[in-house]
């Protein structure tokens, strides 16, 4: 890297510069980041062992399914997914959804809570008007 100016009025104007650039590009940031995120989770599917499987499909001898002891899967946090759709006239603000939305069209990407976050603060980003991830998230943007 090049040697940096010695005088704070210089340092000062590339900082303000850097900041404005970090600012205008903060889109550029988020698609980053949810591009990493898809490739993570492709990764974690790709590298998970397959599903063990019992011949026959039935529970081991004097087993019990959970359901008949009163014990099911508590559920979990949802994930959340952006979607963009993209039209003959170009693509459309992108959509954030809660991962388990029937409304989500195409090939949603899954995101981060605190990524979701900060797409919502996006004014490019929508939140979905049917499952309202941003109500989710206490934001309450829409």
């Amino acid at each position: 890297m090049s040697e940096l100016p010695p005088d704070p009025p210089r340092l000062r104007a590339i900082l303000a510069h850097l900041d404005k650039q970090v600012a205008d590009h903060e889109a550029v940031g988020i698609y980053l980041r949810l591009q990493r995120d898809a490739v993570r989770a492709a990764l974690a599917r790709a590298e998970a062992p397959p599903p063990a499987r019992r011949r026959g499909g039935h529970l081991p001898k004097g087993a019990a399914p959970l359901r008949s002891m009163g014990i099911t899967h508590a559920p979990t946090r949802p994930q959340f997914v952006v979607q963009q759709k993209r039209t003959p006239r170009g693509p459309e603000p992108s959509t954030v959804h809660l991962g388990d939305c029937t409304m989500i069209e195409g090939t949603p990407h899954p995101i981060e809570e605190h990524d979701a976050r900060v797409a919502l603060t996006e004014p490019t980003i929508e939140a979905c008007g049917f499952c309202r991830p941003d109500t989710e998230l206490g934001m309450d943007v829409g």
